[in-house]
């Protein structure tokens, strides 16, 4: 029993350091690919002057998501890898415009709460004794409130609901850290090396678009600084 359970454990250990060197990857070439195109005039006129560029942006990503979610089991490492990456550079070019919006003292406060809120969920979603499965309804109701009351302000132009929605996402994004960390762990699957691989890349997807949203919706609370 003892040495089944160290196997488990050293499984779970594995597939975690891929999940975090694919969510590294990804969120360092997000950073800087956004970085980047914020210093290229010709991008910038393209995201702030268009909004159809924007739509455009946002459906090939949703696209690319639910493509990789749904096809990743039968498509081949090397595609699922070249997906991520890709995606991982398209929301790089989609948020290019937060270094215009935002001041760059709050762009890197919020980075570095993200990063530490993250650090701490995720850590106590791998740790925790306590099943997180009923989590998962609860959140994700919560999603679609925030998704409804976000189009509702759309045309309200609410300043309090924008602030409440905002908050909301946060704590529905760190409850999601810490519910999809302990999924990932549940995700122990075959001795083929391929599929868990394709484990991690998933798992990592799923990690990197809870820290995005955690990221983005802090920038929403605290981004009223002027940019510098």
């Amino acid at each position: 029993m003892d040495n089944t359970v160290a196997k488990v454990t050293s499984a779970q250990m594995t597939l975690f350091r891929k999940v975090y060197f694919w969510l590294s990857l990804a969120l360092a070439l997000t950073g800087l690919t956004a970085f980047l195109a914020s210093n290229n005039p010709a991008v910038m006129n393209i995201i702030m002057g268009s909004r159809a560029a924007l739509w455009i942006l946002f459906i090939i990503q949703l696209g690319m998501v639910m493509y990789l979610s749904a096809r990743i089991n039968s498509m081949s490492l090397q595609t699922a890898s070249m997906m991520f990456v890709l995606y991982s550079f398209i929301m790089g070019i989609t948020f290019s415009f937060i270094f215009l919006v935002y001041a760059k003292t709050t762009i890197y406060t919020c980075f570095f709460i993200t990063a530490g809120t993250f650090f701490v969920m995720s850590l106590y979603g791998y740790f925790t004794k306590k099943d997180l499965s009923s989590w998962g309804n609860l959140l994700f109701m919560g999603l679609i409130g925030v998704i409804i009351a976000s189009v509702v302000n759309i045309f309200l132009h609410s300043s309090t609901l924008y602030y409440i929605i905002s908050y909301v996402g946060v704590f529905i994004f760190i409850g999601l850290v810490a519910y999809d960390t302990q999924k990932i762990k549940a995700l122990i699957g075959q001795e083929n090396n391929e599929q868990n691989q394709k484990l991690a890349i998933i798992g990592a997807l799923a990690l990197y678009l809870d820290f995005i949203n955690i990221f983005l919706f802090l920038l929403r609370i605290f981004g009223g600084g002027s940019r510098s």
